[in-house]
């Protein structure tokens, strides 16, 4: 019996994998390796894995219906984490139908798939807490009402939640949708803050602060993240009359994810400088179309049903990206 990973060559899937591996599991990852961000990155991801015999790699693009399908009929496959989509608020700017492809027809793939599948127990998949858009209610509630987003990738992702929402009603098809918040860490992604301004830092370059700093982020680090989604695999919405959403018995829930303690962008930047032994300095810009001036995470669902408590403050996350950062570029 495997696991399917999506993305398992990104910053979260790849994270994931190796857990479950670590755990004993059959691991199917799929991935497509675009070029969104460095292609090597990707690469070296999978070569700290790829030689587990438990782990098998499938390059394909899952918003390819027939080659998802053909690749995956020769496996066992009893669950499915869709962690597989194409990221990012402002790329969503100027390359809108890549979104559409990879997160709107790729998300219908994946749930066709695996309703289809005999023996299939649950399907869990990211969305995001860019779905709260511009909300003003403070930390973001599950029960919030989230259809006035503010960027194309965020309407995607609450797309991704409504098809799920009428596939578990449709077909009693378990799922779990998990709102993520600032995920940052070792094997991060270079198109995040947190990797572009360390970067920008050691350089001595300037760091681009939008808003003039005035933001606020939930940062999750990664060990948090995966123990989350570990927890919600592990633990399928029941088909049992249970209401897992306001109106509806459907087995399908949706989570926030997020480190319960929001933080304060500036605050961010001065541990980035502490960790570096470098001051930045900060090219203070307005705030970005589709950005928030702030995130937080009420996190109570998650917690009361599975357990969750997240670990990892900044100041003991960022010197583990720090550390991982410098290892990674050969930085003494």
């Amino acid at each position: 019996m495997a696991i399917v990973v999506t993305g398992a060559a990104g910053f979260i899937g790849f994270n994931v994998s190796r857990l479950l591996l670590a755990r004993g599991e059959e691991v199917i990852g799929i991935d497509n390796i675009n070029d969104y961000y460095s292609v090597e990155l990707k690469e070296n991801r999978l070569a700290e894995i790829k030689n587990n015999p438990a782990f098998t790699f499938l390059k394909l693009d899952f918003s390819d219906f027939d080659a998802l399908k053909s690749a995956l009929d020769q496996h066992d496959v009893t669950k499915i984490v869709h962690l597989g989509a194409q990221a990012g608020v402002r790329y969503s700017l100027t390359n809108p139908f890549v979104y559409a492809q990879s997160n709107l027809i790729g998300h219908l793939n994946i749930m066709e798939y695996a309703r289809h599948k005999k023996g299939f127990e649950h399907l869990v998949y990211a969305s995001s807490s860019s779905v709260y858009g511009g909300n003003k209610n403070m930390p973001f509630s599950i029960d919030d009402r989230v259809d006035n987003p503010v960027s194309l990738y965020a309407a995607t992702k609450k797309a991704d939640e409504l098809m799920s929402q009428s596939y578990a009603h449709l077909y009693r098809m378990p799922q779990t949708g998990l709102r993520f918040f600032t995920v940052y860490g070792p094997w991060g992604r270079p198109d995040m803050a947190m990797w572009i301004f360390t970067e920008k830092i050691l350089a001595g370059e300037p760091i681009p602060v939008f808003n003039h700093g005035d933001m606020l982020r939930d940062f999750t680090f990664i060990d948090d993240i995966v123990d989350g989604i570990v927890r919600c695999l592990d633990n399928p919405p029941k088909d049992d009359g249970t209401m897992h959403t306001i109106g509806s018995n459907a087995p399908h829930r949706i989570y926030n994810i997020g480190n319960d303690n929001t933080v304060k962008l500036l605050d961010m930047i001065k541990v980035l400088e502490d960790c570096l032994g470098q001051k930045a300095e900060m090219n203070l810009l307005p705030i970005q179309p589709g950005d928030v001036k702030e995130t937080a995470a009420d996190i109570t669902a998650i917690q009361n049903d599975l357990g969750f408590e997240p670990k990892t403050k900044i100041e003991e996350g960022i010197p583990k990206f720090i550390h991982w950062y410098k290892q990674y570029h050969k930085i003494n």
